[in-house]
């Protein structure tokens, strides 16, 4: 599993989930909505500490800087 995520595409989705988070505790999101998103959230939380995304590896896609 080679990291394939930059730091700014980590960041967005650590901001990302912290907004969910919010918005979740502050009530202003529930239900089935608010589920799918806190799972989203997981989602992000878990790839940015690992960099590496699922979805990137079939396509190839890497946010990553190339070493120069």
């Amino acid at each position: 599993m080679k990291a394939n995520m930059g730091t700014a595409d980590k960041a967005i989705r650590i901001l990302a989930a912290i907004l969910i988070g919010i918005l979740y505790f502050t009530n202003q999101i529930s239900g089935t909505l608010a589920i799918i998103l806190l799972i989203f959230a997981v989602i992000f939380i878990i790839t940015s500490f690992i960099s590496f995304c699922p979805l990137y590896w079939p396509f190839g896609i890497s946010t990553r800087k190339k070493a120069s």
